[in-house]
């Protein structure tokens, strides 16, 4: 078996270097690498999930760090972190619900009737969420007696002393397999998100529509592909999302599937609009407030559609949602490409001589990757667990992330 470490290493000098292309494969190799980490982790007697939680924090933190641009690596970190908690508390409060059947099932043995106060599934909860805390609940059900709950017969302090011990151990081991197995579902969630996100195109895109999107997204290929293959005739307007072009790239990928395409400079945006019936792009990041971080030029093609009153929907696997704020100091909302992407240094030299002007050249050139673009300019997120409002998207990241984990960080051992 691998070492965890030389794997962790590895893949933190790939986000460094940025070896790693888009937010897919990322969140994909983020959940492989945590599933490593949490299957070789030593799992002590008491606070099974406390070790979990702490590993996994250790592991994110230095992922995080490594490319802070890449949001949806932190999110992974804290789906498996919440994985944990709710694995954590589920355990429990079946641990909890077992000794209240067993108390009750050696009253009716007895023959006596004692009237016990049932506990509600909120108490239960409150119950199992002090597990993460100290003194750990799990560790006060851990060192409840036997005899204490249900009576046993004579043994020797060595027999029970070993029961005590395995049952721990099976307990650890169940917390273990069940988040791993937990885990594994997100990684198949990951596998199949454009797929998910793809069967909904029908609902969405009608016969003889006309079809904005910029750049190139392969949740919007796949997308606009569905649709096709649903013998839906639309055309589609590409935006070639300078200055990369990537929108080239898509284009010829829809030609390819037989779908009418042309290709539009990016300032023809709102020269084109009226024209349009819906926009449809992808994203890097979607945030707690229903904004989204995507590739640069998205914002102006945003402001467009909300001047001529075309929907603005965003499609993105629930990967890329992301449980902080715009404003959180955790995230780097943009990053610098390379000038080179721009102009030519052999032609513009001249303009960027450090040797004159005092040594500051009198040419700047600014790459930004991102634009963020507010929640009001977007009319419909398209995930792979179906079709969201800006609104409802706080909602979704209370289902998937704990409020405990936003901020991924080592607790301090003094």
């Amino acid at each position: 078996m691998p070492d965890v470490q030389a794997l962790v290493n590895d893949f933190v000098l790939k986000l460094k270097r940025r070896k790693i292309e888009g937010s897919h494969a990322s969140a994909r190799h983020t959940a492989e690498l945590l599933r490593s980490v949490i299957s070789q982790q030593r799992m002590p007697h008491t606070n099974q999930a406390g070790a979990l939680i702490d590993a996994v924090k250790a592991v994110g933190e230095q992922l995080i760090a490594a490319n802070p641009v890449e949001l949806a690596v932190g999110n992974i970190v804290r789906r498996v972190l919440h994985i944990i908690r709710e694995e954590d508390l589920s355990s429990t409060a079946t641990a909890i619900e077992g000794l209240g059947l067993s108390a009750g099932s050696d009253d009716d043995d007895e023959g006596q009737h004692v009237d016990h106060p049932a506990l509600s599934a909120a108490a239960l909860a409150a119950a199992a969420r002090s597990t993460l805390r100290a003194p750990s609940l799990q560790t006060l059900l851990e060192d409840i007696p036997r005899s204490a709950v249900t009576p046993q017969p004579p043994s020797s302090g060595g027999d029970s002393e070993g029961k005590s011990k395995s049952d721990k151990n099976l307990r650890s081991r169940k917390l273990k397999h069940d988040v791993i197995e937990a885990i594994n579902e997100l990684i198949q969630d990951i596998d199949t998100c454009h797929e998910q996100v793809s069967e909904q195109a029908v609902e969405h895109i009608h016969q003889n529509e006309v079809i904005l999107t910029f750049g190139r997204s392969r949740t919007v290929k796949e997308f606009l592909c569905a649709a096709k293959e649903k013998n839906r005739s639309f055309r589609v307007f590409v935006a070639e999302g300078a200055p990369r072009y990537q929108g080239h790239v898509l284009a010829k990928e829809l030609v390819g599937k037989g779908i009418q395409t042309t290709v539009i400079t990016d300032s023809a945006v709102f020269a084109m609009i009226s024209r349009v019936n819906m926009v449809i792009v992808g994203a890097h990041a979607i945030m707690a407030n229903g904004g989204v971080i995507a590739p640069v030029g998205i914002n102006m093609v945003a402001l467009a559609a909300q001047r001529h009153a075309v929907p603005f929907v965003v499609v993105a696997g629930s990967h890329k949602l992301c449980p902080l704020y715009p404003h959180n100091p955790e995230v780097l909302l943009n990053d610098l490409k390379s000038p080179s992407d721009l102009l030519d240094f052999g032609e513009f030299s001249d303009c960027m001589d450090f040797g004159s002007h005092g040594g500051s050249p009198l040419l700047h050139v600014v790459n930004p990757a991102f634009d963020y673009v507010p929640p009001k300019l977007v009319s419909l997120f398209i995930t792979d667990t179906g079709g969201h409002n800006p609104s409802y998207v706080y909602r979704l990241i209370a289902d998937y992330y704990s409020a405990d984990d936003l901020v991924v960080k080592r607790r301090s051992t003094s």
